[in-house]
């Protein structure tokens, strides 16, 4: 077991704040690091700081652009170059991830490539939260955490005093999440049936369940373009509920997403910073919650070998 004064706390640039955040929680600075780019865009890393043996948690997570995953690569690579002791990858969200599984002719599978190179980078853990698909896990030859935000979004609904709730999926594909937020909150479960003609595009159909002057929640892990929300958001709105609640943990938010999302007919889109999300993407309807304090307790938990699980037994 490593001491207190052996945890180390890195970030690269694709969510300095949340890493603040998270190290504020824990009580302690993140580690020194310099991080520069030379004049033709490669990327430089150094340590500035001993971290000879000691525990190092990498919180990176890996959304577009590609540098993103780039500078977590470099970094376990400089920590493992400076005989840390153990450095886990604490990727808030798992880039190309959605890449899972070859649905087609002659096409990569992004996921495990991903996964690869964070093993042969160096790390020798992996912590992440909301997995588009749990079998990612296993696409690692090192142990994994895979966290869930559930807590997080019922304590903000419970919060919210909402009446006769029901939880709807935006699609069949996601009724298992759905289902855990209907089973805590105590209200039944609806889906949409939905097609998907292209990537990045959805069409909604029909309702599997009563809405009718309910207030309704749908939960989803990953908001890219909007379309899928957007289309469940109006075949929903067409049901006359009370009101249309979000919860979704990664906000992508892509192309026309903020602008679709401001002008769906729903109440409030409630997202996590597991992306850092710029000024030009916030809108009066987003919420952002933070899951600092879930990874800094995970990241305790790991640090004194105890259970990450007990982090969401009821």
């Amino acid at each position: 077991m490593f001491s207190d004064t052996e945890l180390k706390v890195i970030t690269g640039t694709s969510n300095k704040p949340l890493a603040e955040h998270i190290t504020g929680f824990m009580g302690i600075d993140l580690c020194e690091i310099e991080l520069r780019r030379f004049s033709d865009g490669e990327i430089f890393v150094k340590i500035c700081q001993n971290i000879r043996g000691m525990d190092c948690f990498v919180v990176q997570p890996t959304n577009p652009p590609a540098d993103n995953i780039l500078e977590l690569l470099l970094i376990i690579d400089a920590l493992k170059r400076s005989s840390a002791g153990r450095i886990t990858a604490v990727m808030p969200y798992y880039g190309y991830g959605r890449q899972d599984r070859k649905d087609q002719p002659r096409v990569c599978i992004g996921a495990k490539l991903a996964a690869n190179l964070i093993t042969m980078a160096g790390a020798d853990r992996m912590m992440t939260l909301d997995l588009h698909s749990h079998q990612i896990q296993g696409f690692f030859d090192i142990p994994s955490d895979h966290l869930y935000t559930l807590p997080i979004f019922l304590e903000y609904f419970q919060s919210l005093n909402l009446k006769n709730l029901v939880v709807v999926s935006p699609d069949i594909g996601g009724a298992k999440m759905a289902r855990g937020y209907a089973g805590r909150l105590d209200a039944p479960l609806a889906f949409i049936e939905k097609r998907r003609p292209r990537p990045n595009e959805a069409v909604s159909l029909n309702i599997i369940g009563d809405v009718s002057g309910r207030d309704v929640i749908i939960v989803d892990d990953i908001i890219d373009t909007g379309g899928t929300l957007v289309a469940a958001c109006k075949t929903l709105a067409a049901k006359n509920p009370n009101s249309i609640y979000v919860g979704c943990t990664h906000a992508v938010l892509s192309g026309n997403a903020v602008e679709d999302l401001q002008n769906a007919p729903l109440t409030e889109v409630a997202v996590t910073d597991t992306i850092q999300i710029p000024e030009n993407k916030k809108f009066p309807k987003l919420k952002v919650l933070s899951v600092a304090e879930l990874l800094g307790k995970a990241i305790r938990y790991i640090h004194n070998d105890e259970s990450v699980s007990a982090l969401f037994v009821d």
